[in-house]
């Protein structure tokens, strides 16, 4: 029998549903190769009572505060009224009475401006996070205390994470099930839930403009061409020359489109074909440098280092005991 991990999310007046559903969409479409759930996912509310959520209806759920304490992970999503509406920076005492169950060393993960009640909890001092790209003055303003990155999708910080908007809250519960069980697992739980299997955490929120205007051209096809050759050299002017685009275009271009420069896309997803190869095949480490794109050992050691935060061994060795019986090396790739 698998020990499943038990993820309890915390419903807040003014809850937008979307958010809610998050957790219990990314979480319960991880399963082993037996088919057996990896985690457990329950919803309570800090009285036990329904909650007014931001559309034009109440939410009911079967478990009151109590069920923190059995938490492995509480998730707390967005509230329009207990987020940045709640100018004092105090949590309400119902909030704080609830948050008294849960259990020293228990994960805690917002979604959005759920993050404000981490902070009026004082669980983020110190620390960096983030919340929705709207918010990020008024974050820090409420709680100077907290290291405010308002330019990314979502911060790890370990046993605290936290998300910008929206969207941002499923790329960051599908990091947590990579760091969990492994990038394979993680690309299996993407694909069912029809979403993008990595989006780098370090992403601009927030893009000028994310849609081309009509006519303009667009460097998706140089992405996806790029991707099926990242063992090979390339620059930036041989990505311009595939799309035919001046570099200039290109890199202005590519910065709508994308939030961030060819040179750290590249990077980025050098390293996580590098992820995938490392949890999924015995190639040495040196091989795998080769066939992501970073020619040498060394260059694949400082890139991972500074995009992990740990060396290629150290990566394998974490995730050698949550390999996948399939070691094929083709994996699915995200443009």
């Amino acid at each position: 029998m698998v020990e499943r991990h038990r993820v309890v999310v915390l419903a807040l007046d003014g809850v937008i549903p979307f958010e809610l559903g998050i957790p219990s969409r990314v979480f319960g479409r991880a399963h082993d190769t037996d088919g057996n759930s990896l985690y457990e996912v329950q919803t309570c509310t800090a009285d036990g009572r329904p909650v007014r959520s931001d559309a034009d209806f109440s939410i009911s759920v079967d478990h009151g505060p109590e069920l923190l304490a059995e938490a492995d992970t509480v998730v707390i999503p967005a509230s329009y009224e207990l987020g940045p509406a709640y100018d004092d920076g105090h949590l309400p005492p119902n909030i704080e009475a609830a948050l008294a169950f849960v259990r020293p060393g228990t994960r805690y993960v917002s979604i959005c401006t759920g993050s404000y009640i981490l902070a009026a909890a004082g669980l983020l001092d110190g620390l960096r996070a983030t919340t929705h790209w709207r918010n990020t003055e008024h974050f820090q303003r409420t709680y100077p205390q907290v290291r405010v990155d308002p330019d990314v999708l979502f911060v790890d910080e370990g046993q605290i994470l936290t998300s910008a908007g929206v969207a941002a809250g499923l790329d960051l519960c599908l990091h947590i099930v990579r760091r969990d069980h492994g990038s394979d697992l993680a690309n299996q739980v993407a694909r069912r839930c029809v979403v993008p299997p990595w989006r780098d955490g370090g992403q601009a929120q927030y893009i000028e403009r994310p849609i081309p205007a009509a006519g303009a051209e667009s460097t998706a096809a140089t992405r996806n061409w790029a991707l099926e050759r990242l063992g090979e050299s390339l620059t930036l002017t041989r990505m311009a020359a595939h799309s035919n685009m001046s570099v200039r275009t290109f890199t202005r271009r590519f910065g709508e489109e994308v939030g961030t420069t060819p040179n750290r896309w590249l990077i980025t997803r050098r390293v996580d074909r590098a992820r995938q190869l490392l949890e999924t095949t015995d190639l040495s480490v040196d091989v795998i440098a080769r066939e992501v794109g970073f020619g040498t050992t060394a260059s694949l050691r400082q890139h991972m280092g500074a995009v992990l935060g740990v060396p290629p061994s150290a990566y394998r060795k974490t995730f050698r005991g949550r390999r996948s019986p399939h070691t094929e090396r083709k994996s699915s790739l995200l443009m």
